[in-house]
């Protein structure tokens, strides 16, 4: 017997901000696996069974849903936001390529999720408005070496950057070479955005020029926006201000 398996973005964490498509595939799921506090944010039935596990853990995570899922199971595989973004679409994937046979016949389902970058950009305006890219700055599968060549790069083609990943206990000092590294390329009024839990409770929202910026102004689960040269403040009295990228460069 086959099941089946589908993976979920919840979004940003605002119940609200998960799509409808989602809530269905979650509704009719019979096992769930993802990291813990992603797992927490779903009102389960007592019939549907949460299969936890750390942040590290994807493949491991990943290998269990597909086995679960090829012994007849309807399996949920959770992440938060976007589920191809940073997340666990290609840690499946990747578990497939590598597995058993079996495995490449499952029914497969990616459903689309709102990633905090957008919901950071949609706090701030529009700084996303053209040309932008996204980089996580965790070096865990990937060379911190190759991170500072794609923000040098990235920086000099005039992108605006969405950060994942910034800042953690056991990396407390790359935010700030980030920064270091683009203030070599990018006037120091480049406007940052510093997004964590938007939309929730705990929100915290902060936009900062880019020589002012500090990395104590976040943790692993802020995004970081960082505008390019054209990106534009509208300053607001006694409002946040507007922060957004023209959609067109020397128009």
């Amino acid at each position: 017997m086959t099941g089946k398996l589908v993976i979920v973005g919840t979004g940003p964490g605002n119940p609200e901000q998960t799509t409808p498509q989602v809530r269905d595939a979650i509704a009719a799921g019979e096992q769930f696996f993802g990291y813990a506090p992603y797992l927490d944010r779903l009102n389960l039935r007592p019939d549907q069974r949460r299969m936890p596990s750390d942040n590290r853990e994807e493949i491991s995570r990943a290998r269990a849903a597909l086995d679960a899922a090829s012994k007849g199971a309807s399996v949920c595989v959770v992440s938060g936001g976007d589920p191809g973004v940073f997340a666990m679409a290609a840690a499946v994937c990747e578990a497939i390529e590598t597995g058993p046979e079996t495995w490449r016949r499952l029914q497969i389902t990616v459903l689309p999720g709102v990633t905090a970058m957008l919901a950071v950009a949609a706090r701030a305006g529009a700084p996303l408005g053209h040309d932008f890219c996204a980089i996580s700055l965790s070096d865990n599968l990937k060379p911190w070496e190759l991170i500072e060549r794609r923000l040098r790069a990235v920086a000099e083609a005039g992108l605006v950057i969405a950060l994942y990943n910034p800042i953690s206990k056991a990396r407390p000092w790359q935010l700030a070479t980030a920064f270091k590294i683009l203030r070599e390329a990018l006037p120091v009024t480049t406007p940052v955005i510093f997004g964590r839990a938007v939309g929730r409770p705990d929100e915290h929202f902060a936009v900062v020029p880019l020589g002012e910026a500090d990395q104590q102004s976040a943790d692993m689960a802020t995004c970081v926006i960082i505008g390019s040269a054209e990106t534009r403040i509208i300053e607001r009295p006694g409002m946040d201000p507007l922060v957004y990228s023209p959609r067109g460069v020397g128009i």
